[in-house]
């Protein structure tokens, strides 16, 4: 999750406005043992933090001194508040942070990096873990994930002809077309042609095709051979009929169009599942969530959110021991049975919570997800994808649009 950025120079003029004399970080003074009375000051975004402190509390029977004191911010401002709280030097203890503002807070200095003797990559997603690690060091402990997936009508696929469940990119393309041809179909794929968050439907076109955000250089690849490949299958759909041309409008409620068969299939993240069956109760047995079809290889997108400590607390200790409880096992499929949220810890999946759920799917995409590193301007290259991609809908011709989303964007990593 991620917002637009701001720069520090704004974000120190609006601090006052934004009401942030209240956050607890400091600059300076030692460092308090995790065993001292204490208050650890933690910002959780959305439902999170309207339930961690709730969670809090399990934690206290451990380290009964430690008061963790939650504040819940929307993630509609969250971003906001953050980059100000780092401009004015009032940043809590730690907080949650969205997948791809890693690169930026890092970029920022204000991230504490990660004891790695604390914390093993191995007991992670390795895309989530990745996602937090810049020039060796770890600033972020994964702490849930989510990724995607493709939801389609299996009652429709089977008037249409089509038994099995696509698996390669030709697959799905064969599936699109043959859905179309329905008398309720409108559009066979629920595809964005551009507007904000496009990137996320087209980046795993790209890690499928085998291709990568960054080569080895450093350099940002979007001129690649297989970004070109990506950029040509996504614009098959476009160029068929067989998704809309222009950005949904906004509030576009795709679960409407999918239950009446209008719009068949879609990719999107797990909370759908629980969205379709509560606004779409009659669709019960239609319809399946399948791994996205693969062209080179398998591949999607890892999202969610990591645990970070700031440089500026004093309380980095009782950071890392409430970063631990959360990450934990046994906590991560507790908090799955509360808030639906996917763990990031691989053993918790093996907990009853989960073994007994019907995740596989989600699993099995996590397994073959391919993390966005942590770019500090992250937010402006997305941008520039999801205008290529508006362009590559009204048939902009990929090899082209490829150059120059190149050429846009290769001057906002150093």
């Amino acid at each position: 999750m991620s917002r637009n950025a701001l720069s520090l120079t704004t974000a120190v003029a609006i601090v006052s406005a934004l009401g942030l004399t209240t956050a607890c970080g400091s600059s300076g003074g030692g460092q308090v043992g995790a065993d001292a009375k204490q208050t650890l000051t933690v910002w959780a975004m959305g439902e999170e933090g309207a339930r961690i402190e709730g969670v809090a509390k399990k934690f206290n029977e451990k380290f009964p001194d430690i008061t963790v004191k939650v504040t819940p911010i929307g993630w509609d401002v969250a971003h906001q508040k953050l980059v100000s709280a780092a401009a004015a030097d009032k940043l809590p203890d730690m907080a949650q942070l969205g997948s791809t503002w890693v690169g930026e807070f890092v970029d920022l200095g204000v991230l504490a990096p990660v004891d790695k003797s604390a914390f093993k990559a191995d007991d992670f997603f390795p895309a989530a873990w990745k996602g937090n690690e810049k020039d060796g060091e770890v600033y972020g402990v994964p702490w849930y994930v989510d990724t995607r997936v493709l939801y389609y009508r299996t009652d429709l696929a089977q008037q249409a002809g089509v038994a099995k469940a696509p698996a390669t990119w030709d697959d799905h393309l064969a599936l699109a077309e043959a859905l179309k041809k329905l008398d309720s179909t409108k559009w066979a794929m629920s595809l964005p042609a551009g507007g904000q968050g496009a990137w996320q439907n087209w980046l795993p076109y790209l890690f499928s095709a085998g291709g990568t955000l960054q080569g080895e250089d450093g350099k940002l690849s979007f001129d690649s051979p297989e970004a070109v490949t990506a950029f040509t299958e996504y614009a098959k759909y476009f160029d068929k009929g067989l998704a809309k041309n222009t950005p949904a409008a906004p509030g576009y409620d795709v679960i409407k169009d999918f239950g009446a068969g209008r719009v068949p299939m879609f990719a999107s993240g797990p909370w759908m599942v629980q969205n379709i069956t509560d606004q779409a109760p009659q669709l019960k047995g239609k319809w399946a969530a399948v791994p996205l079809p693969a062209g080179k290889r398998p591949a999607s997108i890892i999202g969610g959110s990591s645990l970070v400590t700031f440089d500026s607390s004093e309380h980095k200790a009782a950071a890392e021991e409430f970063t631990k409880f959360l990450t934990d096992a046994k906590t991560q499929a507790d908090w799955y049975a509360m808030t639906k949220s996917l763990p990031a810890n691989k053993a918790a999946w093996q907990e009853p919570a989960l073994a007994q759920a019907d995740v596989e799917v989600f699993q099995k995409s996590l397994d073959a997800a391919v993390e966005t590193p942590p770019l500090a301007q992250w937010e402006q290259i997305a941008h520039e994808i999801d205008v290529t991609l508006e362009k590559l809908a009204k048939g902009g011709d990929p090899a082209a649009l490829a150059k120059e989303l190149q050429k846009k964007t290769e001057g906002m990593v150093a």
